[in-house]
């Protein structure tokens, strides 16, 4: 019995912004017909506020296709609608470094999400101030590197991070939970590619046990909040949030362990959508296409 080739599974995606302007869409369309190509799925979002259009289109490629092949070809369509573009290429796993302090849930679900084949990802180290999870990330078969952070040796260290992620090729740096502030350069340096993960006590309540801070002002919910790492610390275009609520008997292990499985899930579900070139940056704000 022949196999029936799959039409419907993406080996690409384009993504395009630009101002909105009729005929925009078909002509997309067209060209990527006009490359013997299969559009899978389609999305498109036209901001009514800025007038700024936004699309992701998936689509299949006949054999020998490539991204390279594909970008040559679209760029009359590109000149001719002043488009901000680019084609990704689905088959091409990410190449992601984790970097966590001591709190390791985050890190554990990204790890087995990685394994599951969840997140279209490969971790190529993980890097973190502290050694606790050494032993767990080895196991998975994955460097492992210590770098302490003091405030004589940050420069330094941050220095050695830059180098390690030219190093590994590295195309997305997550923290999960790691506990430390990149300096404004390295921030500036990593734009785009630098993925954070924070509850939603914040700025209310910053610092040390914030979880026990939130406790004793009663709070009826506990959120977290998935964003790309800019200089200003903690503010970043927002890719994806949610929270759960807090009954008043909850004790304060009951928040943090909701706030914990909270945050896991949030940055697992802004990494898929980056690994998955869903997310589209629309100045300080995003457009996440499902």
């Amino acid at each position: 019995m022949t196999q029936r080739a799959d039409f419907t599974r993406p080996d690409f995606v384009l993504l395009v912004s630009c101002q909105d302007r009729k005929g925009l869409v078909a002509a997309i369309a067209g060209s990527i017909a006009a490359q013997d190509c299969n559009i899978a799925h389609s999305a498109q979002f036209d901001d009514a506020h800025n007038g700024r259009f936004f699309m992701r289109v998936a689509f299949k490629g006949p054999e020998g296709l490539t991204r390279e092949k594909f970008s040559e070809a679209f760029l009359s369509v590109a000149a001719a609608y002043n488009l901000d573009w680019s084609v990704h290429d689905l088959r091409v796993k990410q190449r992601a470094m984790i970097m966590v302090s001591k709190g390791g849930h985050c890190l554990n679900d990204l790890l087995y999400r990685t394994a599951t084949r969840y997140l279209p990802m490969e971790v190529t180290s993980v890097v973190s101030n502290h050694t606790i999870w050494q032993r767990r990330v080895e196991h998975e078969g994955i460097p492992f590197f210590h770098l302490p952070i003091t405030p004589e040796n940050k420069e330094e260290q941050e220095a050695k991070l830059l180098a390690m992620i030219e190093e590994q090729r590295v195309d997305l740096i997550i923290l999960a939970r790691y506990m430390q502030v990149l300096s404004d350069a390295t921030c500036r340096k990593l734009e785009g590619r630098v993925i954070n993960i924070h509850h939603s006590s914040l700025p209310a309540f910053k610092g040390a046990k914030p979880y026990h801070r939130a406790w004793e002002r009663g709070v009826k919910l506990m959120g977290a909040t998935g964003h790309y790492v800019t200089a200003d610390l903690d503010e970043g275009p927002i890719i994806a949030q949610d929270v759960s609520m807090v009954d008043h008997a909850d004790t304060i292990d009951d928040l943090i362990a909701q706030g914990q499985e909270t945050e896991s899930r949030v940055l697992t579900r802004a990494v898929k959508a980056h690994c998955e070139h869903r997310v589209m940056l629309n100045g300080n704000r995003t457009v996440v296409f499902k």
